[in-house]
């Protein structure tokens, strides 16, 4: 038994009262939870802000360094996340980041020009405290010891985010036009806020208590050695860093349809709530998959899959029918990817132990790097080769990143140490 199976052995022996075994663990509540972060960053910052900026006079350019700066927290939150494994409950975390950022955002849509300095600001450390429901949701679902629920969690995780992301633009921009941005600012707010809520519904989660701080230095480095400093992480991280199910196509392959002949109006269903149903419809997917397949291979061997709607999209003809069935597979095999990554990182974690929000924020931080460079590198695929170049750099890159890993882990023993 290697040293990260011997810690996992003694937490699962002798559970600390954070993960245990008995409280009810409600896979279908992450759904709920994750709807804060899913409704600022997916709903406002990368889908409604733009409209917003725009009807305000803003430039393409300020818009485009804006929404840069306000994305930035996703990648960078495990700064900060690890204090919600600290003095009080994780859930109770959850709501004071949810409940902090709808506050911000209400006194940042109320200042008079939505791209000032102070706004921006505002805006910017909303998304930082909402980034506390992610470390928190992960530190929650660290704590599950069925793999089969982790799998169910994983999937409700991100069918919720891609939802309620949904849903939260389609709400923002419909009330673009008809209210005045304070009102929207008390819109926005409410729709973080309340889901918040439903974190009275999550697994019930003790606080881990430590005396001291050399005792609690002491927790943190055995739970973080065999997670991070061991042969065992380098493959999981690779797993995070690498081009496989990235989903950057998600928001370029819009650009294109012009060139495969479909019309604005067909792109704003394929690739507005179409496309969200279809993604989330591919996360709850996932719940088919028996729990006795690895979590690493069932991902990687989807990420395959998803390579082949990319496809479709490089090697068909430059026709509508191409457009829609490529696009149509490709979202729902990203959703499936996603619900799966998700289920990656909760495999790479282990079991939460008193480290499990910290932990998990830095393993989910990794896996926005190569969501920004298959960006730039299917950018830099289109403009080199045309219309085509675009799927065709996703789909080799991705294809030869999931073969060499699934290679791996196919070769490799699964842990016994987790429970079934």
């Amino acid at each position: 038994m290697n040293e990260f199976e011997a810690a996992q052995a003694a937490l699962l022996q002798n559970p600390p009262s954070d993960t245990a075994a008995t409280a009810p663990e409600r896979p279908w509540a992450f759904g709920l939870l994750i709807a804060p972060i899913a409704v600022l960053s997916n709903g406002l910052i990368a889908g409604a802000l733009s409209l917003l900026l725009r009807q305000h006079g803003v430039a393409s350019k300020r818009q485009g360094e804006i929404i840069a700066l306000l994305t930035l927290p996703q990648t960078i939150y495990f700064l900060w996340s690890p204090i919600t494994d600290f003095w009080i409950r994780r859930r109770n975390w959850l709501i004071v980041g949810a409940l902090a950022s709808a506050a911000i955002i209400v006194i940042a849509f109320h200042q008079p020009n939505l791209d000032s300095r102070i706004t921006v600001l505002l805006m910017f450390l909303s998304a930082c405290l909402c980034q506390l429901v992610v470390s928190s949701c992960g530190g929650i679902m660290g704590a599950i010891h069925s793999e089969a629920t982790r799998r169910r969690a994983s999937s409700f995780y991100q069918a919720g985010s891609l939802a309620f992301g949904a849903g939260a633009i389609f709400v923002l921009a419909s009330l673009a036009e008809r209210v005045s941005l304070p009102t929207l600012g008390w819109v926005t707010g409410a729709l973080i806020a309340l889901p918040a809520l439903f974190a009275f519904a999550a697994p019930r989660q003790p606080f881990v208590e430590t005396h001291g701080l050399d005792e609690t230095l002491s927790r943190i480095w055995t739970e973080f050695k065999p997670t991070f400093i061991t042969w065992r992480a380098l493959p999981y991280t690779l797993i995070m860093v690498f081009p496989m199910g990235s989903g950057a196509a998600i928001g370029l392959l819009p650009g294109l349809a012009t060139d495969y002949g479909i019309s604005t109006q067909q792109v704003a269903w394929m690739n507005g709530i179409g496309g969200a149903l279809l993604t989330a419809a591919g996360a709850m997917s996932i719940v088919l998959i028996p729990a006795r397949i690895r979590a690493s291979i069932a991902y990687l061997t989807v990420c395959l899959i998803n390579t082949l709607p990319l496809a479709i999209l490089w090697l068909g003809p430059l026709r509508p029918s191409t457009y829609f069935i490529g696009s149509t597979l490709y979202l729902f095999t990203i959703g499936a990817a996603y619900a799966l990554f998700t289920a990656v990182v909760l495999e790479f974690l282990g079991i939460s132990g008193k480290t499990g929000s910290g932990r998990y924020s830095i393993i989910n931080s990794l896996g926005n790097i190569p969501v920004s460079y298959m960006n730039y590198l299917d950018g830099q695929g289109a403009g080199h080769f045309g219309p085509r170049g675009l799927p065709a750099t996703e789909a080799v890159l991705g294809a030869i990143g999931g073969t060499l890993l699934l290679t791996y882990f196919l070769t490799q023993r699964r842990p016994t140490t987790q429970a079934t």
